[in-house]
């Protein structure tokens, strides 16, 4: 449902010192067609100018929603964290708050100075020398000369620009730009920070230095909105998230709830089948070479089959099987495969291997391989498992048996659980 309110930025005057942004129900629409979007542009200026306008909660033809009635508060000295997939439409909710666009639908609210960080050194002259972009920029952000005179040392320090501050910005690497931007934006004490994937300036040494002043303008109550594709980042830096999907706004709450929930719908594509157990009847002995495989599934510790894995829990793969005859050392060799990377498995099992003798009568069996860590990150996998009663005849196969393995927490920069505990040892 589209919500309809006029649209309008609003700038309210400083009543409530605890709100200092407050998003209602944005909605902003683009043209996919160049053309038909200038189009568009001169019959809304039109429309503005002959006030005959037409409705903005229509779409015309090519237009899609890049936002759709997201809503959301942020308070002094909270930090949000907007996550999302490319296409989600973060970059163009920060660049409404920033008042850089004008939303269709709803209303921004702001309190106070908004410093965006959405791309370090895109405002930057090149011609000018790095002393004049200083002074446009953090002009252009709010601050009088007087004040930019107060703080242009710590600015240049900060940025560890040196003797190059007097030099054209076109003669600078991309890293000592993006250092300056960042430190201009820093520097106009800023009541929200608007953060678009720019944490990553510099090396680990101005990384860290970043990352300290960003601390310190939490504490002095400076609010951050933070967009990143770096789960790990968005958790130490935030409080609360909001995830977005196709510009719908799916979740807005605490980050570690939002972020488990961006973090499985990033790593589980769920529109492929996942069984989790496997049934089937057992051949009749003439048609049997020897043994036919039953039932495959996953057991917790209390032996009860479960479908939907998580990462570092401990599980049972069970391999149910009818025996027609006596069967001596069978090899079981078991692929797991990642659905998502290719052909090559990502780990293997076998009881040759690991020298574990399996020796079966006549009968209904299982084999249990106990696993007392599952050490797959979050996905959807896949088995191929195949039994034989030497190294080339083959008892029975499965050919491909599909499961889910959830998160027990964030792992979008691990590619595999890595079981550990911590200890402070004192001396």
């Amino acid at each position: 449902m589209i919500n309809t309110t006029p649209a309008k930025v609003i700038e309210p005057s400083p009543s409530n010192d605890e709100v200092v942004l407050s998003v209602e129900g944005v909605s902003k629409k683009f043209c996919r067609d160049l053309k038909r979007s200038l189009f568009y542009g001169v019959q809304d200026i039109a429309g503005e100018l002959t006030g005959v306008r037409q409705k903005s909660d229509r779409l015309r033809n090519k237009e899609f929603w890049a936002l759709d009635n997201v809503s959301f508060e942020l308070r002094k000295g909270e930090a949000l964290g907007l996550v999302g997939k490319n296409g989600s439409g973060k970059s163009t909710l920060l660049r409404i708050i920033a008042g850089l666009i004008k939303p269709d639908l709803g209303t921004v609210k702001v309190t106070g100075r908004v410093a965006p960080l959405i791309a370090l050194g895109a405002g930057f002259n090149p011609i000018l020398t790095g002393r004049e972009n200083i002074y446009a920029n953090m002009s252009i952000l709010g601050l009088s000369t007087k004040e930019i005179d107060a703080r242009f040392d710590d600015v240049v320090e900060f940025a560890e620009i040196g003797d190059a501050i007097d030099s054209p910005v076109q003669t600078y690497s991309s890293g000592m730009a993006a250092r300056l931007g960042f430190a201009s934006a820093i520097h106009t004490e800023p009541d929200i920070l608007l953060i678009d994937e720019v944490l990553a300036v510099g090396d680990i040494k101005f990384q860290s230095k970043c990352h300290r002043k960003l601390s310190e303008l939490l504490k002095q109550g400076t609010s951050f909105i933070l967009v990143s594709h770096n789960s790990q980042i968005v958790l130490g830096v935030c409080n609360l998230a909001v995830y977005l999907l196709k510009g719908q706004q799916l979740k807005f709450g605490d980050i570690y709830s939002v972020i488990a929930q961006y973090e499985r719908d990033l790593f589980i594509n769920h529109s492929e089948p996942t069984l989790g157990i496997l049934q089937r009847p057992a051949k009749k002995a003439t048609e049997s070479n020897g043994l036919d495989i039953t039932s495959l599934s996953f057991k917790n510790i209390k032996g009860k089959q479960i479908i939907s894995l998580v990462s570092g829990q401990a599980v049972d793969l069970v391999l149910g099987c009818q025996v027609h005859q006596q069967l001596n050392n069978i090899v079981t060799r078991i692929n797991f495969y990642h659905t998502q990377s290719g052909s090559s498995p990502v780990q293997f099992l076998s009881n040759y291997n690991d020298k574990q003798n399996l020796d079966l009568t006549v009968g209904k069996h299982e084999i249990v391989i106990h696993m007392p860590y599952l050490c797959f990150k979050p996905g959807i996998y896949q088995i191929k498992i195949v039994v034989r009663n030497d190294a080339l005849f083959t008892l029975d196969y499965v050919e491909s048996f599909k499961f889910e393995v959830d998160s027990n927490g964030s792992m979008t920069t691990c590619e595999f659980y890595q079981p550990r505990s911590w200890q402070i040892l004192s001396y």
